[in-house]
């Protein structure tokens, strides 16, 4: 498990498990129980994403165009965080962490 890969998720009450993007720093992932992910759509994206959205895709190993929602940051134990789905691209790691700093207004 790194920082940047995309896991899926099923977190208490959701029907179905969903990408969550780790962006905890690389050695929180490899020496603590719990990381932060930030959650992602299960339906293929119609729309554009919105200020606080960054849409991800086949590219970064997901099935279709799916937004990932930066504006929340959830906090899970490593062992919640089932089957590998892929990895950010470069590009879009950036764009996530913009994303997340301006959805916050830390910046």
């Amino acid at each position: 498990m790194k920082a940047w890969e995309i896991w899926s998720c099923q977190p208490s009450g959701w029907i179905t498990p969903h990408p969550a993007v780790i962006v905890s720093h690389p050695l929180r992932v490899a020496h603590k129980p719990e990381v932060d992910v930030v959650m992602c759509s299960t339906r293929r994206s119609q729309r554009e994403a919105c200020p606080h959205e960054v849409l991800l895709d086949e590219a970064d190993g997901l099935d279709w165009p799916t937004l990932c929602k930066c504006d929340l940051l959830h906090t899970f134990a490593r062992e919640d965080l089932k089957h590998r789905r892929g990895v950010v691209t470069p590009e879009r790691r950036r764009q996530i962490i913009a994303t997340i700093l301006r959805a916050h207004d830390w910046v």
